[in-house]
């Protein structure tokens, strides 16, 4: 059933992740830059494992 499903409507729950994981790294990003631009040190990543 669950292949079936993904052939009609693709892979939801890999597409989700990688956009989630995209979101993430761009949110450490600002985090960084905004951290950078008031002289202080880059925040540590905010998660260190990976989705999933």
């Amino acid at each position: 059933m669950y292949d079936r499903l993904v052939a009609e409507r693709g892979d939801i729950p890999t597409e989700v992740r990688t956009e989630a994981e995209k979101v993430l790294r761009n949110l450490e990003q600002v985090i960084r830059g905004t951290a950078s631009t008031v002289g202080e040190s880059a925040p540590a990543p905010l998660f260190s494992r990976t989705l999933g």
